[in-house]
């Protein structure tokens, strides 16, 4: 990963002027950021599916210098949305922003099948050995640093927050609530078709459209990788993916890490804690 993106590119990403309706969707890496750009690009663009990938209409903000996109140039449709990873301590601010969060566990697990095959060889890297690398990171762009710096902000009327597990149980109520954020104006047929096509099966009938290829070609070769390599962000649409993979033991130190930031400063004691706190 030490080449995938630039100095320079995450510098400018970091130096753009939001606009006070500008939308940035910035998601801990696989905790449903790719579900959440198609809803909001089918909100705001009536149900257009004209896109090669998802990243051509909806710019990873991070990534793209590296990609050749300029973030101030005109966009699909209105507001300008943008797909970032940042905390809050480092995302530009002057917009509107939506989160969402899932449980670590899983998030962990549909981040090591994403690599596999494409950073990593099938089988090169045992599950519990990038289960520890996870569960050790200490920093901003960690699961537990971007969790608490985002959380810190859960009052704020310009962060729109939900779980990955509350979008799967109630896909038609996270859309309006979406959309009542970005525009109280937007029409009940945009919304039906907005979820219909942020709907597990649809996803998965357009993968390519989700699957990163765009990224692909313009980053492997910087980070050394083969070219060929698969990546999937419609994979299984599952919520409690470890149940069958990971070990007590890992989940044991799941919990200790959990307990270290959320509880001892939220005084969440579980994600599912986080889970209920969010449905209220």
């Amino acid at each position: 990963m030490q080449g995938f993106a630039t100095d320079e590119g995450v510098r400018r990403g970091l130096s753009y002027m939001p606009s006070a309706t500008d939308i940035f969707i910035s998601p801990y890496a696989k905790c449903g950021t790719t579900w959440m750009q198609q809803i909001v690009h089918g909100l705001r663009a009536g149900g257009s599916m004209e896109f090669d990938e998802i990243t051509e209409v909806v710019p990873w903000l991070e990534l793209a210098y590296d990609m050749g996109i300029d973030v101030n140039a005109p966009q699909a449709a209105h507001p300008r949305v943008f797909k970032s990873h940042l905390s809050w301590d480092q995302i530009p601010k002057g917009g509107r922003y939506i989160v969402v969060f899932r449980d670590p566990i899983d998030a962990m697990v549909s981040l090591y099948r994403f690599f596999e095959g494409w950073h990593f060889e099938t089988g090169a890297i045992q599950l519990s050995d990038f289960a520890e690398s996870f569960l050790t990171r200490d920093d901003d762009q960690s699961y537990w640093g971007h969790a608490c710096s985002w959380w810190r902000q859960r009052g704020r009327s310009d962060v729109l927050m939900f779980s990955f597990e509350q979008m799967k149980r109630d896909l038609a109520g996270a859309v309006d609530t979406v959309a009542d954020f970005m525009d109280g104006q937007i029409g009940r047929e945009t919304r039906n078709l907005a979820t219909r096509q942020a709907s597990f099966e649809f996803m998965k009938r357009y993968g390519e459209k989700f699957d990163d290829h765009l990224v692909r070609q313009t980053r492997d070769a910087a980070c050394g990788l083969p070219p060929g390599g698969v990546s999937t962000k419609v994979a299984r649409g599952e919520t409690g993916l470890g149940a069958p993979l990971v070990t007590q033991e890992i989940r044991v130190k799941f919990a200790a890490r959990w307990r270290e930031t959320m509880t001892d400063e939220f005084g969440l004691a579980s994600y599912n804690d986080l889970v209920l706190e969010l449905s209220r």
